[in-house]
């Protein structure tokens, strides 16, 4: 069945979904679970690319990536699943392009995600991550709903 199983990973309720579902069904699998953490440089940009040169800003940016990821690994430990992680960086990136590209280039078989299932108006504004993986990926994607996120 399934060897390799990525899921992208936050501080989100969304994701924390999607951790569970997917070391659950790692478990039935035997398969390995890729963990990835997205950290968006171009948030601390703030209208040019001078302040991400900051050694400081990205020092911690990785270390908060590195905190979440943490959490993840101790998590799946616990559950006895077989784990891999990953900071992935994106300076201005889609995301979507970004997970799509590295489960292809890791040889992942199923990407698990949870979604803020955003509607109307704030679909528009923030867009989805989500939509763009599923028309991009050539692999199963299991998206799991969470609608009021915090």
């Amino acid at each position: 069945m399934y060897q390799k199983i990525m899921v992208p990973v936050d501080d989100s309720k969304a994701s924390l979904r999607a951790l569970h579902e997917a070391a659950s069904l790692a478990k039935l699998c035997g398969a390995t679970l890729h963990a990835v953490h997205v950290v968006d440089l171009a948030q601390f940009s703030w209208g040019g690319t001078g302040y991400l040169q900051s050694e400081e800003v990205r020092k911690a940016i990785e270390a908060t990536g590195q905190k979440v990821l943490q959490r993840t690994r101790e998590f799946l430990v616990q559950e006895n699943v077989e784990a891999e992680t990953a900071i992935l960086e994106s300076a201005g990136d889609k995301v979507a392009d970004l997970l799509v590209n590295h489960a292809k280039d890791n040889q992942v078989d199923l990407l698990i995600m949870g979604t803020h299932g955003f509607s109307g108006l704030m679909h528009m504004l923030m867009g989805s991550v989500a939509e763009g993986v599923l028309r991009q990926a050539d692999i199963p994607v299991m998206l799991l709903r969470v609608p009021h996120d915090d």
